[in-house]
């Protein structure tokens, strides 16, 4: 009986997810894209510091992939009003930005589109890069940052950082009440590819590091000898996420075969500090320069937050570390609605030896409510995406409920945490 009934709301599903698609599926025009190169004539403040009650209020968005398709619009929506919602201090993009072209002009395009978003806002932004951002295409690492340093909101690398991962440095946030630091971010180029054949993910490199542990030195000798705490945003994933999670001897479901290791599969650790949902496995480097030893050695880092696994959104703790990844910030049509969506991190300066964190996922953002309100504004594009989000989003995570109940019904297994890290 218990079987027929879940076959029958499985059905039921189906078929209002098949309704979805073929009334949604419609490609309208955003009418609001701002193409144009930077403005000299716009100045966005990139000093950053706890605003007036203290707090600093970080929007993380992942791997926006943004390039000439047919979700091109409706992504560069979904960041742009992510922004109108959350209206955080400051912005990290944590690489896979842009899809590169032969054409630089293209690229320019893409960019030009992207940090509009904030520049129209006086929303700084902090830029690195990952795997796909200098993949192809006649424009270098070296050449797309120098490009992105012509809007005024972006902050980025200085000529003191001369890394092959060029994109790394590191942002003071100072207190709301004058200039000591009292805070740090730190920002890594964890590169594209290494140099073997075929090709792995790259990882932060042995002169990063160098670097990393000298400027953290220099903070705590300026800081009067205190550790000055700090997190990291980087785009590929340290090695050692695979450490705090459990290795199974075959596939199971909710686990995740090692990238690299044939016959290895991982899932959470229930004796772990665990959050979110593992969805895919993991794709740090295949070498490792010892990036994550640097940091637990340092002693200043208190989480790493990542993107380039597009479907994860966990956190994992190691070492007193927490490691996070962060979802896919943009919109592809049907695919992955109830895992798409961006991060928000926030530290308080009356206490940062800690912070809070909380995952968004489109389709909570973009409701009927929210659709609603856009169709009481006027506002036929956005009415036509926020409701497109809401309904494909709620019967995919019905969907996914129920499945993941009936998995868990019949194994004890369960793959999802508390969603508010």
């Amino acid at each position: 009986m218990l079987k027929k009934i879940i076959l029958i709301v499985l059905v039921v599903c189906i078929v209002n997810l098949v309704a979805g698609i073929i009334y949604f599926e419609v490609e309208p025009e955003n009418t609001n894209i701002d193409y144009s190169s930077a403005d000299s004539q716009k100045t966005t403040d990139t000093t950053i510091r706890f605003n007036s009650n203290g707090k600093l209020k970080i929007l993380h968005i992942a791997d926006t992939h943004l390039d000439n398709d047919k979700h091109f619009d409706s992504s560069i929506w979904v960041i742009a009003n992510a922004c109108d919602i959350e209206k955080p201090d400051l912005v990290v993009l944590t690489g896979d930005n842009t899809h590169p072209n032969e054409d630089p002009e293209e690229t320019k395009k893409l960019i030009n589109a992207l940090m509009n978003i904030f520049e129209s806002r006086n929303i700084p932004v902090a830029v690195t890069f990952g795997n796909h951002d200098s993949e192809e295409g006649p424009m270098s690492r070296k050449d797309i940052m120098e490009y992105y340093k012509t809007f005024s909101c972006v902050i980025s690398a200085g000529d003191e950082t001369n890394f092959k991962n060029c994109a790394t440095f590191n942002i003071p946030v100072l207190a709301s009440d004058s200039d000591k630091v009292n805070f740090n971010l730190w920002v890594f180029d964890s590169g594209d590819y290494d140099e073997d054949e075929p090709r792995h993910y790259d990882r932060v490199r042995t002169e990063q590091i160098e670097w990393y542990k000298e400027t953290s030195a220099k903070l705590k000798e300026e800081n009067g000898g205190e550790t000055v705490n700090s997190v990291v945003f980087q785009h590929i994933i340290v090695p050692e996420i695979y450490d705090v999670l459990k290795k199974v001897d075959s596939k199971k479901l909710f686990s995740e075969k090692h990238l690299y290791n044939e016959d290895e599969y991982y899932m959470f650790d229930p004796e772990n500090t665990n959050y979110g949902t593992l969805n895919e496995y993991p794709c740090p480097g295949y070498y490792n320069d010892g990036q994550f030893d640097a940091l637990v050695e340092t002693g200043d880092v208190l989480a790493m937050f990542t993107g380039h696994d597009h479907t994860n959104a966990f956190g994992v703790r190691n070492q007193n570390i927490d490691i996070f990844t962060s979802p896919m910030t943009r919109y592809k049509g049907l695919a992955y609605t109830t895992q798409y969506g961006y991060r928000v991190v926030e530290i308080d300066e009356n206490d940062t030896s800690t912070y809070t964190t909380r995952v968004e996922r489109l389709y909570d953002v973009f409701d009927h409510d929210y659709a609603k309100e856009q169709k009481e504004s006027g506002d036929k594009y956005s009415k036509k995406i926020s409701y497109e989000l809401a309904v494909k989003g709620r019967t995919q995570k019905l969907f996914t409920e129920i499945y993941q109940s009936v998995v868990e019904f019949f194994t004890g297994r369960t793959v999802t945490y508390p969603d508010y890290k």
